[in-house]
């Protein structure tokens, strides 16, 4: 299982996940499920992934081998040179819809599922900050006003706060704040999510990531944020009113 939230207020975007895979007894499995992409002062983005491991890591292999693949012949599109975010998100459906129609079969013959989801988030010049769910399909939805926000994995216990806090005029710092109030509560409520975590955030008409960092178990200000989260909602629970007399 996984935990990925993405972002998308006036100021820019904000996108954060963890890096557990498996939490059995006795074999807890780590891997990467953020990805960054960047060409100063062009363009940024990050790409996060959720769902059976050998699609997403084969649709990451197809990205990158395109990218090194321009390098000798500028008429390979990729996610760096095409035009548009509109154009990148549909890259990667491309390549998840070529993923699953090469393994999908196989994948579910020998009893696991093939299911997966990617979420691209970034900004090229000449666009607004963009942020994309791609599906198994390849199909996708694009983050709006009313929905500024996007989560993949196990996202029912850090949902609560971004429905409370996220807005298009959210700041960006409070955005980050929020997200990862989020992933704390995810954190705690569910041991297949674990640490350490992958932040990026991309300030809006910035081209290049304002924040993009690792968060370890031990890493003091997410400590902070997690006590101070937890001693709110305790106040906030003692100040409620009785309801019996």
């Amino acid at each position: 299982m996984t935990y990925c939230v993405a972002v998308r207020v006036n100021q820019g975007l904000v996108m954060l996940s963890d890096t557990r895979t498996n939490a059995g007894m006795d074999n807890i499995a780590r891997f990467r499920k953020s990805f960054t992409y960047c060409v100063p002062g062009e363009r940024a983005m990050t790409l996060m992934c959720s769902g059976n491991l050998s699609i997403t890591q084969g649709v990451k292999s197809a990205l990158s081998k395109a990218i090194k693949d321009s390098h000798s012949d500028p008429d390979v599109e990729t996610i760096l040179n095409c035009d548009t975010m509109h154009r990148a998100a549909l890259i990667v459906g491309e390549a998840m819809r070529a993923m699953q129609s090469r393994y999908r079969e196989s994948i579910e013959m020998d009893g696991s599922g093939a299911r997966a989801s990617i979420m691209i988030a970034g900004q090229r010049k000449g666009g607004k900050p963009r942020l994309y769910l791609i599906y198994s399909a390849g199909n996708f939805i694009e983050a709006t006003a009313d929905t500024p926000f996007f989560q993949i994995g196990e996202h029912k216990y850090g949902k609560p706060i971004l429905d409370r806090i996220i807005k298009p005029e959210t700041t960006l710092e409070d955005a980050t704040k929020a997200v990862l109030v989020s992933m704390d509560s995810t954190l705690r409520s569910n041991l297949s999510v674990g640490m350490p975590l992958d932040l990026t955030v991309i300030e809006r008409d910035a081209f290049d990531f304002r924040v993009r960092t690792r968060i370890e178990a031990d890493n003091e200000e997410f400590a902070m944020i997690s006590q101070s989260w937890s001693a709110a909602l305790r106040k906030g629970f003692e100040d409620l009113p009785n309801v019996l007399d």
